[in-house]
């Protein structure tokens, strides 16, 4: 099995709309994507000079299904919200 462990840092002037937004497309891959085979995500809650403000955590088979699921058109779509809104992302993928 493959953990994939992504850490996300807003922009200053990320509207909150627009990260409701990003949870309701992310909530729905799990759905929409086989590969997956766990998805967490949430906000931090914390808020320390260390935090990052977002973090993910999803499960694949392997590699070659987290491959898969990078290039899905609908996990592609929810990548560019991604990208619009942050100014840091940090990603770990492990075997376990």
């Amino acid at each position: 099995m493959l953990k994939h462990v992504v850490f996300m840092k807003f922009k200053k002037d990320a509207a909150d709309a627009d990260i409701v937004d990003l949870e309701k497309g992310l909530s729905k891959l799990p759905g929409m994507i086989s590969e997956i085979k766990g998805y967490e995500f949430g906000r931090d809650i914390v808020h320390s000079e260390r935090s990052y403000d977002f973090a993910l955590v999803s499960a694949f088979d392997d590699l070659e299904s987290m491959k898969r699921y990078q290039v899905h058109p609908e996990h592609v779509a929810v990548i560019g919200k991604v990208k619009a809104l942050c100014d840091s992302i940090l990603a770990v993928d492990f075997e376990y």
